[in-house]
């Protein structure tokens, strides 16, 4: 299968990780859930709602990437279902992998599309909120330190990738959020309605039949 058959498939972390899971191995979905737990993958995935796991198994299933090997019945107990990948599913699963580290792609996360309308808001709510923002991200990277402290005992670097990528991301969040507030302290960036109005009537001048 190549990339552009791959893309056929609606892609997901939750549906990548639920294909990787069942090439190591068929498992139901509460077992699926664990071990993402188990390994730290909640944090990069959203497993969180069982149902969201569900959803995502019955479209796996409609889709032909995993099949149902066995149901497992125990007296007083619900049926558990054992899912298994199929040929294409692996194939898909790896395609996946391959484009997903090879073409990034274009995400829209909040905190840039805040920032982008950040005058709207006074600037001692936005030193109070980046002040906020820095001191949680400080506690969730001693938290993920502490984690890959105590994983990299008992597993190989390769499997803490992913938390290394996310403690870099933070470490780097943390310098710049860090830069902007000081420079918004000492006011090399400052903001008031005037200069919005300002701007607003600026660009209403230069494109006199803009829309």
């Amino acid at each position: 299968m190549t990339l552009k058959t791959s893309k056929a498939i609606h892609r997901s972390p939750v549906a990548l990780a639920i294909l990787s899971l069942l090439i190591e191995e068929p498992m139901h979905p509460y077992r699926m859930q664990q071990l993402l737990k188990e390994r730290g993958k909640h944090d990069v995935v959203n497993v969180h709602q069982r149902a969201s796991i569900y959803q995502t198994i019955e479209r796996l299933s409609h889709q032909q990437l995993i099949e149902v090997q066995e149901t497992i019945r125990e007296e007083g107990r619900p049926d558990k279902t054992v899912y298994a990948v199929t040929e294409k599913g692996r194939v898909t699963a790896f395609s996946w992998m391959k484009e997903i580290i090879s073409l990034p792609v274009k995400e829209y996360p909040e905190f840039p599309a805040a920032l982008s309308f950040l005058p709207l808001l006074d600037v001692e709510v936005v030193i109070e909120a980046f002040e906020r923002r820095v001191g949680f991200l400080r506690d969730s990277l001693t938290g993920m330190q502490h984690q890959y402290e105590e994983a990299k005992e008992v597993l190989p670097r390769v499997l803490l990738l992913d938390l290394e990528y996310r403690m870099n991301m933070f470490s780097a969040e943390i310098e710049w959020v860090r830069s902007i507030l000081e420079e918004i302290k000492n006011k090399n960036i400052d903001w008031n309605l005037e200069l919005l109005l300002g701007i607003s009537t600026k660009f209403k001048s230069e494109n006199p039949h803009h829309e």
